[in-house]
């Protein structure tokens, strides 16, 4: 059974349709990339997966439970959600990570247990007492990722994580998003990079214009995708 299963998913914003029917399984434990240009859904699609908004038709399951208004405050707690423009708190960078975990209410020692070992994996234990405000981009989006990886959820989604960030702060990223995977995580990442793609995960799929145009291991779909619009992609070819 896939971890997360997209049913004929539909979405649409005032009299825009963003999702077309979307159907994709992804399983416990991959790290999938989906990769497409700007406006083709890959942000909507990831905002329905985290119930922050709802397919107008078509089912979404989370291990095997079926994605609903009621629910999605529970299935959440499996999620952890990285966006392109992070927000953090005016407090220092040990309290923004160890935010959610004092808000379950997780005894000290355990939060700073984990808090340090999030911070360690993105490189910032250094600036454990600084300032969240005073960062830069590069470094807020790797608390942005420890934040996200410190209540140990089972599915991290990444909404072009690493855009506008130099290759430093990437290959950082980069390197602890590996790592999650080697612990077994879920790892959806949207990127528009599709050299990031190639390089991280274990299959690739393409959205264009809100259709689901394919999913490949990563190998084939570089090298033998099946769609023709698949290789004009990977060409450059497409313009939109």
């Amino acid at each position: 059974m896939a971890y997360v299963a997209l049913r004929s998913v539909r979405k649409r914003y005032s009299d825009k349709e963003i999702l077309k029917g979307v159907s994709i399984d992804i399983q416990r434990g991959e790290l999938i990339s989906i990769v497409g240009p700007s406006g083709s859904g890959k942000t909507t699609l990831l905002r329905l997966i985290d119930g922050l908004d709802f397919p107008d038709s078509g089912e979404i399951f989370i291990d095997g439970i079926k994605l609903t208004m009621e629910n999605a405050p529970k299935l959440r707690k499996k999620v952890g959600m990285v966006f392109q423009n992070p927000v953090l708190f005016d407090a220092s960078v040990y309290d923004n990570v160890a935010f959610s975990l004092k808000f379950r209410g997780l005894p000290d020692d355990l939060i700073r247990q984990r808090v340090e070992a999030a911070l360690n994996l993105v490189m910032l234990n250094d600036l454990a007492k600084r300032s969240a405000l005073t960062l830069s981009g590069g470094e807020a989006q790797r608390v942005a990722l420890a934040r996200a990886l410190v209540y140990d959820p089972e599915l991290i989604l990444l909404d072009e994580p690493t855009a506008n960030l130099d290759p430093a702060n990437v290959l950082i990223i980069e390197g602890a998003l590996r790592e999650a995977n080697l612990q077994e995580k879920t790892v959806v990442l949207v990127t528009h990079n599709i050299f990031q793609a190639k390089r991280l995960a274990n299959r690739v799929a393409l959205l264009l214009e809100g259709e689901m145009v394919e999913v490949q291991e990563t190998e084939s779909f570089f090298n033998r995708p099946l769609d023709p619009r698949t290789r004009r992609f990977i060409d450059g070819d497409l313009v939109y």
